[in-house]
C-alpha cells in the first residue's frame, strides 16, 4: 500500500505562485506514475498534470500549461506543484494520485490507485 500526503497549499493573490507537494509513504513510489487533480466546489474532479516514472515525460491539462510545471524527486518520494500566475479558476482542492499501471490514461481519474486527502488551493481576486 502507499500512502501519499499533500501539503503547500494556501492562499494567495491573482498573480501569485504556491508550490504544492506530495510525499509518498509505503511502497516505493519511484514505481508509480504520479499525478495531481483538483475539485472545485460543486465540480467534478479533474485531471491537472502528471509525470511519468522517470520523470522525463510530462502531461498537463490545456488551462494549466505554460504556468503549472509537475515534478517529482524519487529518492526523497515526494511529487511537486509548481503553480504560477495563479487565477481565481485555479481555486479548488488539489489531490495527489498515484498508479501502478504499466501505461494509463493521464486524466482518467479510474486509472489512478492510490489518492491522498487534498490541499486546499485559494486564489483571490
Amino acid at each position: 500500500q502507499v500512502q501519499l500526503v499533500e501539503s503547500g497549499g494556501g492562499l494567495v493573490q491573482a498573480g501569485g505562485s504556491l508550490r504544492l507537494s506530495c510525499t509518498a509513504s509505503g511502497r516505493s513510489s519511484s514505481g508509480l506514475i504520479m499525478g495531481w487533480f483538483r475539485q472545485a466546489p460543486e465540480k467534478e474532479r479533474e485531471f491537472v498534470a502528471c509525470i511519468s516514472r522517470s520523470g522525463g515525460t510530462t502531461y498537463y491539462t490545456d488551462s494549466v500549461k505554460a504556468r503549472f510545471t509537475i515534478s517529482r524527486d524519487n529518492v526523497k518520494t515526494t511529487v511537486y506543484l509548481q503553480m504560477n500566475s495563479l487565477k481565481p479558476d485555479d481555486t479548488a482542492v488539489y489531490y495527489c494520485a498515484g498508479s501502478s499501471r504499466l501505461t494509463l490514461t493521464a486524466w482518467d481519474r479510474k486509472d489512478y490507485d492510490y489518492w491522498g486527502q487534498g490541499t486546499q488551493v485559494t486564489v483571490s481576486s
